[in-house]
């Protein structure tokens, strides 16, 4: 069990995949400067209630472990980060909070892909890259549609979530599975669903 620095946000980070983060909460800002200092490691979990500002949240216990890959600290003491996923945690008990948010995580480790994997990342593919070409007919801000995926489905299945035009309560159910499948195949429903929405409304417009 490992003592983890924690930002709270109104996203997902998935591993592997990149977040850019403004940071001007001033208790977040020592965060940054300590991550710096040091591993740079930190946690990623979504809010469930509350806000970003000012503490009082209520938050989702599995999240993500992330680095810090690129830190530019602006004139006013504000930070622009990037941060890489790395791989998803579970927090066992939170830390006292002064001077940032800290708790005692569990690293876990995700399944190998089964048997299935490869069609199923084959078929999210098709689907995103439908559901991402109908929202651009839409005019609305989305991926290009000609996006591919990693040839490895668990890779993939954490591409095609970040891409995925879903909200954060379902990106956090994409990230609980500890298999590749079950992850492809939550985001098979998902992107069958959105492209149905998105289709009818394409339809009516």
């Amino acid at each position: 069990m490992t003592g983890l620095p924690m930002f709270p946000l109104q996203t997902v980070l998935f591993p592997g995949v990149g977040l850019p983060l403004h940071v001007f909460e001033p208790r977040y800002r020592v965060l940054t400067r300590h991550c710096l200092d040091g591993d740079g490691l930190f946690g990623i979990v979504l809010i469930e209630r509350g806000s970003e500002v000012g503490g009082g949240d209520t938050r989702f216990s599995l999240g993500t472990q992330a680095r810090i890959a690129e830190a530019a600290e602006l004139p006013d003491g504000r930070w622009v980060l990037v941060a890489v996923g790395l791989r998803r945690l579970r927090v066992a008990r939170w830390l006292p909070e002064d001077p940032f948010p800290r708790a005692e995580v569990v690293e876990l480790e995700d399944g190998p892909p089964g048997p299935d994997a490869v069609e199923l990342r084959d078929g999210v593919e098709r689907l995103l890259r439908r559901a991402l070409a109908i929202k651009a007919e839409l005019g609305e801000p989305a991926p290009p549609a000609t996006v591919e995926l990693d040839a490895d489905p668990a890779v993939a299945a954490y591409q095609a979530a970040a891409l995925a035009p879903i909200g954060p309560a379902d990106a956090q159910r994409l990230l609980e599975p500890d298999s590749p499948d079950d992850r492809l195949r939550l985001l098979t429903g998902m992107l069958e669903d959105e492209v149905d929405v998105l289709a009818r409304r394409a339809s009516e417009g």
